[in-house]
């Protein structure tokens, strides 16, 4: 079993965004003792303690607000709560936490689907500096994609529920089974959520449909233009490997003109 520094190095090394929150200080009666740490990602607790009960849970509220909030800049945050007046717990105590967030700025793209489409888009997007998650219910296409430290595969029937685990900044694909899995997924991030990237594969025909279905939703019309459908750059075929291409490439064009730094456009400046 993998010590909670190996869990954290492991993190690290995926790329992976969490915030690691250690107990600094404590005064009276408190469940933990100082230095006890947790790792917490999007998803919640993934290793360690901090106490257990109201305070872990109002401590990973905390981490996973720094993570939904990660492009405004806040990189570390201290925290000091009375456990009765304002955690609503009997023992009279104080605590002190800090919090630190890592791995931010990564580009992330969550994929829901895992087909024949999604298959050749995330073998190329690992041969560039990203970091995937593909989201799909079905066991047996996630286990055909292939095994990588930059790749989180989700298993789950409820595709629309995990949008609330997605972090600020990530490009979304939408390429499910069909229009009925695509459209419930799409209306729960315009209902809830805003990021850089939007895009659900399928045909002009499709996308009509989709902007009607935001009217019938009751959603505001300005969203019918919030998402890119059909996908991608007009290149190419329908071949999947062709449509995978011209997907990367517009996330490419995307991505350079959101995330555009000083730096980069110096560097583009002198390559050419």
């Amino acid at each position: 079993m993998a010590s909670f520094y190996e869990t954290l190095v492991t993190l690290t090394q995926q790329e992976r965004p969490f915030v690691l929150v250690t107990l600094v200080d404590a005064l009276g009666s408190v469940p933990q003792n100082v230095g006890a740490k947790m790792l917490v990602t999007a998803e919640g607790l993934y290793e360690g303690t901090v106490g257990g009960g109201k305070i872990e849970k109002r401590a990973i509220d905390e981490a996973q607000e720094m993570l939904q909030k990660a492009s405004q800049g806040e990189k570390t945050r201290f925290a000091q709560w009375n456990l009765n007046k304002d955690i609503g717990m009997t023992c009279g105590g104080t605590v002190k936490l800090y919090f630190e967030l890592f791995n931010t700025k990564t580009w992330s793209i969550s994929i829901f689907g895992a087909g024949h489409v999604a298959q050749a888009l995330i073998r190329i997007l690992l041969e560039l500096d990203c970091r995937i998650t593909c989201i799909d219910p079905r066991p047996e296409w996630l286990a055909r994609l292939p095994e990588s430290p930059r790749l989180k595969k989700v298993h789950t029937e409820e595709m629309p529920h995990y949008v609330r685990s997605l972090e600020e900044n990530t490009f979304v694909v939408l390429m499910t089974m069909g229009h009925s899995t695509d459209k419930p997924i799409l209306l729960e991030i315009l209902k809830s959520r805003s990021f850089p990237y939007i895009g659900v594969i399928g045909s002009r025909a499709k996308a009509r449909q989709l902007k009607q279905d935001v009217l019938d939703a009751g959603l505001p019309e300005s969203l019918q233009t919030a998402f890119h459908c059909p996908i991608g750059l007009d290149i190419g075929s329908n071949h999947p490997q062709e449509i995978a291409i011209s997907t990367v490439a517009q996330l490419l064009q995307v991505r350079d003109a959101v995330f555009a730094t000083p730096a980069s456009q110096q560097d583009g400046e002198a390559g050419q």
